[in-house]
């Protein structure tokens, strides 16, 4: 039998989730009865153990930044992340206040309202043309602080292929560690 953590809601239907850890999630409806969500859990022991697996292979191929890796990496975007968002702001026809290199753990960028950027310096562990989409995505919010079509297509016009980027730096993220 899986064990499995229930979140009870104002749902109608009930939905299985697996955490990056391989814990599993059961979210259903107020009032389904136990044994429903027990035979539901069973039916799916299957699902649930391919989700487990390839969470399992996902994290073998995780890279462990070294503490030298971490400090060559931060002294290295501070040079980076400077040149390259002159290079974009300029192109862009935008203008921005500080740059901070940090090291967050869901974030590759951030704008403030002020103009402030935030960059994640993990960046320069990827291949430079991710780094540049987070620079142009950023940049954009310097025209649009959302994320609205129009947002998107000011992104689409520096770079065409950004979709494709997003997706890549999705790949790069997970086996970063």
């Amino acid at each position: 039998m899986i064990e499995y953590e229930l979140i009870r809601s104002a749902r109608k239907t009930v939905t299985l989730q697996v955490k990056p850890d391989g814990r599993v999630v059961v979210r259903a409806p107020l009032r389904l009865a136990k044994y429903r969500i027990a035979k539901f859990v069973k039916d799916h022991e299957t699902w649930i153990a391919v989700q487990q697996q390839k969470l399992e292979e996902s994290r073998k191929h995780v890279h462990v930044i070294t503490e030298e890796e971490r400090c060559e990496g931060i002294a290295r975007a501070k040079r980076v992340f400077p040149e390259r968002t002159a290079y974009f702001a300029k192109k862009m026809g935008v203008t921005y206040n500080r740059i901070t290199i940090r090291e967050q753990k869901t974030r590759w960028g951030s704008c403030s309202s002020a103009g402030n950027l935030n960059f994640n310096w993990k960046l320069v562990l990827m291949p430079p043309e991710l780094l540049d989409y987070v620079v142009v995505h950023e940049l954009a919010h310097r025209r649009e602080m959302n994320h609205s079509p129009r947002f998107w297509a000011i992104v689409e016009q520096e770079l065409p292929d950004y979709r494709e980027r997003q997706e890549k730096l999705k790949i790069f993220g997970r086996q970063l560690g």
